[in-house]
């Protein structure tokens, strides 16, 4: 299932989203850019390499710096369909939640739910020797409070059957649900199976998207701070919580 359209609106500009894309963009291009053993040493520094990294709760000491890969390695990856695809999920979905929250809870929400993400992905692969990286765990975090804010609002998803593309209008509590579903079952999977850490990392999503669910109502605006929409805004035969 791939998302191409959601009908909940927005009352402005996405600003930090826009930053948070750009600032992907331009890392990638610059890691892009580096020579084979440059980008080993860069990755070495800003990936998260859950055997080398420190675990709260069990390594109390050390350089708050060995902490750092946690953050980030959210704004690096893999290569460019890994970046497109996290960069087109968060332009879909950040701009709602960031709309919901307001600028600065909403930077927190997400370095937080990245953090977080890390930091289950570590738990979970403590002997991997492999570069984690990507701001899936993050944007996983974004869905969940899409989820909270906007459980009806309708979504445009592709399910391409063979070569043929088909189309489908379903609520984000189906597509989260299923998503979050197959994330679930995969991570599952992976811990009956002998892996080194690397591919997917199913339980940075799980974690990013659990962290989302605790956060999100804690940092949620209440309603009376907002300002009613106006007739313009959202989308023609949608309310204003995307609900048809």
């Amino acid at each position: 299932m791939f998302p191409l359209q959601t009908t909940a609106p927005t009352r402005s500009p996405p600003l930090v989203t826009w930053v948070l894309i750009a600032a992907n963009c331009a890392i990638f291009l610059f890691q892009i850019g580096l020579g084979p053993e440059e980008l080993e040493h860069f990755l070495y520094q800003f990936a998260l390499i859950p055997a080398l990294a420190p675990l709260p709760f069990k390594d109390f000491v050390g350089d708050p710096l060995d902490y750092l890969p946690f953050v980030s390695n959210m704004f690096l990856h893999g290569g460019w369909l890994h970046l497109i695809l996290n960069m087109w999920t968060l332009w879909l979905f950040g701009p709602a939640v960031e709309d919901r929250l307001g600028t600065v809870r909403y930077i927190v929400f997400y370095v937080c739910c990245g953090a977080f993400a890390s930091f289950a992905h570590a738990a979970f692969n403590p002997l991997s020797i492999i570069p984690a990286l990507g701001a899936s765990g993050a944007i996983a975090g974004v869905l969940a409070g899409f989820l909270l804010l906007y459980p009806l609002a309708r979504l445009v998803i592709l399910v391409p059957i063979l070569f043929l593309p088909l189309f489908f209008e379903v609520p984000a509590v189906v597509y989260v649900g299923l998503w979050f579903l197959i994330q679930l079952i995969q991570g599952t999977a992976e811990m009956f199976a002998s892996s080194t850490g690397g591919g997917i990392a199913w339980w940075a999503h799980i974690g990013g998207f659990v962290a989302g669910l605790a956060l999100g109502p804690l940092l949620m605006q209440s309603r009376p701070r907002f300002r009613p929409y106006y007739p313009d805004e959202g989308h023609l035969g949608f309310q204003p919580t995307g609900r048809p």
